[in-house]
């Protein structure tokens, strides 16, 4: 376990394995690392012989807050993350991964210090560019209403939501993040958003990208554009919880092989319910 002060918050982080590369592993909006591991996202768990740092967010599982909501762009959280790596692993390459609100993070860092990253695995890749907008308006409305009448009514709302049919069996989870700090953890990631396209293409490290379908939160749009996007970079979509299962896998062999030679822009269509993806066919 380790704790650093950046910025005016307290970040919580730990670290497991005794020696080996290092992984960093984020997580999304209003989760953290132990909530990631209850929903079945710790694609860590399936490494060996590697170190894997498991860092909480500002604002979000063990981490403190601040009370500026620029502080939650994903773009400062970049800056976070940097400063966590110098401190965990000064001079270090790292493979890094993250869902949603993680993997804006990680594209940030990697534009930040392009040096730092061997690899990267973005996780079901938020809404993006053209399709942020509604969303930015949607976490508007849900701070407005955290404050006027609670988390029990945000809480209830989100649970008229429909679940993408990968995460169908996953257990019922609480935000890791206090009610009090919520509306503005909230109104920082409406403003925050992917790095420019062009800006994208210019990120080379052998890039992973883990989608699903049937989320609009997480349209597969913005895995497919980013996958045309990234020189490196390799696409599997899964549209069952069972797909999701292969996914520690795949991220294990991607670390493992991430460096040895080039990866090939590509996708591969919707998994079926295998253990491995099918022939990788190149993206139009």
């Amino acid at each position: 376990m380790g704790r650093l002060e950046v910025r005016g918050a307290t970040l919580d982080f730990e670290v497991t394995g005794d020696d080996g590369p290092l992984v960093v592993q984020l997580h999304g909006l209003m989760s953290s690392r132990q909530r990631d591991r209850q929903l079945g996202l710790d694609l860590g768990r399936a490494l060996r012989g590697h170190r894997v740092l498991r860092v909480d967010a500002r604002g979000h599982g063990g981490s403190s807050g601040s009370p500026d909501p620029a502080d939650y762009a994903w773009n400062r959280l970049a800056e976070d993350l940097i400063a966590v790596l110098d401190d965990v692993a000064p001079g270090e390459t790292v493979h890094g991964v993250g869902p949603s609100m993680g993997t804006g993070t990680l594209l940030h860092a990697a534009l930040h210090d392009p040096a730092r990253f061997t690899s990267l695995t973005l996780m079901v890749p938020p809404t993006a560019w053209g399709t942020r907008r509604a969303q930015a308006e949607t976490y508007l409305r849900n701070a407005d209403l955290i404050e006027r009448h609670g988390v029990d009514a945000y809480l209830q709302l989100g649970a008229t939501t429909p679940v993408p049919p990968a995460i169908a069996d996953a257990p019922e989870t609480l935000p890791s993040v206090d009610e009090r700090l919520l509306p503005t953890v909230l109104r920082g990631a409406a403003t925050a958003d992917l790095p420019a396209k062009d800006n994208i293409t210019l990120i080379e490290v052998p890039t992973l990208i883990l989608a699903w379908t049937g989320d609009p939160t997480h349209p597969l749009r913005t895995a497919t554009r980013l996958s045309e996007l990234l020189p490196q970079s390799r696409l599997v979509v899964a549209r069952t919880p069972y797909g999701v299962t292969a996914w520690p896998g795949l991220f294990a062999e991607h670390v493992i092989t991430a460096g040895v030679e080039p990866t090939p822009t590509g996708t591969i269509p919707v998994m079926p319910d295998v253990t491995r993806p099918l022939p990788e066919t190149r993206a139009s």
